[in-house]
């Protein structure tokens, strides 16, 4: 078992790689900007000394235009990753995903009913859309976790299957409100539909902070119960874990990061299903290190594809989820292989 120590090494090694990504990330785009640009740009901002020879177009490029994008792309992506493993953590099983079990595409629904109605400018305000795909992702959530729930023992295939029809009901309504919707809702609903963080700016990453920083929380105690957990249901309870709260924790943590995420750059897959993968193949099973690591990774991973969406077909844009899905999926399809060979698919 690993100490404190090296796991403090191994997050602040990946902090780091995380604000570098950033600070290339943000220099990318029709117009170039260099690192050391980019740096004395947010240095002025922040009233740390002016310094560097930049223009007052790159100072707007940066502050106003690629800056609120790069900390969304990097809270939802975070957001996801985290998610993911806890969702893994909580099943006990590699495949639990927001996407597969059907979280995202509650999500989803929910917000294009608030789109379609009309109600983005309800009751919450700004929250509103955030609030809404919330409640549809944890109204899923609880119903796949509800169907999969043989006397103490949760059905992995039984969680998958209900995914799978949860998933097909959601795009079902989803489908027909993009029937019914006028052409300025069908160009909304095509975005949530395809994921992308074009919309990005300071008022979103206000939203979406709250949202992601509630389960940051409660990590530290999570980790230590989830590794427990991992050692079985009734072994967990004979060590003292409250099982049911321990659910009903992690169920309304990862709902509530997925259905904020779903609100600010709609669905985005694999981002949630390939990252805690990727996490444990670097570091192990240990929820200490994969939690943290896995919004960390997430965010890095989903900064990487934003970059992407914006360079690749330039001045156009690709979808998010289309390049997640082009990046996630041989990265799943060889962690796949790799466990077959090694253990004929058994959870680590």
């Amino acid at each position: 078992m690993m100490s404190r120590r090296p796991f403090g090494i191994l997050i602040l090694i990946l902090l780091i790689g995380l604000v570098l990504a950033m600070v290339v990330a943000a220099g990318i785009g029709a117009m170039s900007i260099s690192p050391a640009n980019i740096v004395a740009i947010i240095a002025g901002e922040m009233g740390w000394g002016s310094f560097g020879n930049y223009s007052e177009t790159e100072s707007m490029v940066v502050m106003n235009i690629r800056l609120p994008r790069i900390i969304c792309a990097v809270l939802v992506g975070g957001a996801l990753g985290l998610s993911g493993a806890l969702l893994q953590g909580l099943f006990r099983n590699p495949l639990a995903d927001p996407g597969l079990i059907g979280i995202s595409a509650g999500a989803s629904f929910s917000a294009a009913l608030v789109i379609v109605l009309g109600a983005s400018a309800g009751l919450a305000g700004y929250y509103t859309l955030p609030l809404f795909t919330f409640i549809g992702a944890l109204a899923t959530t609880f119903l796949v976790y509800a169907l999969s729930r043989s006397g103490n023992r949760t059905i992995v295939t039984t969680m998958l299957l209900a995914g799978v029809a949860i998933n097909a009901l959601a795009a079902a309504g989803t489908g027909f409100l993009t029937y019914i919707s006028d052409e300025s809702q069908l160009r909304t609903l095509s975005f949530w539909l395809l994921g992308g963080l074009g919309g990005s700016n300071w008022s979103s990453v206000l939203a979406l902070l709250p949202f992601v920083l509630i389960p940051l929380y409660f990590l530290k105690g999570l980790s230590k119960k989830l590794n427990a957990f991992a050692l079985g249901e009734e072994d967990a309870a004979y060590l003292g874990i409250r099982t049911g709260q321990l659910k009903t924790l992690v169920i309304l943590l990862s709902t509530l990061a997925v259905g904020a995420s779903v609100a600010m750059a709609g669905v985005i897959g694999f981002v949630g299903l390939v990252v805690p993968h990727i996490v444990r193949l670097m570091f192990g099973p240990d929820h200490r290190i994969v939690l943290p690591a896995s919004m960390i990774v997430g965010g890095i991973l989903l900064l990487v594809a934003d970059a992407l969406c914006r360079t690749v077909i330039a001045p156009e844009e690709l979808p998010a989820g289309i390049i997640t899905a082009v990046l996630g999926t041989p990265l799943f399809l060889s962690i796949l292989l790799r466990e077959k060979k090694k253990n004929g698919m058994a959870w680590a």
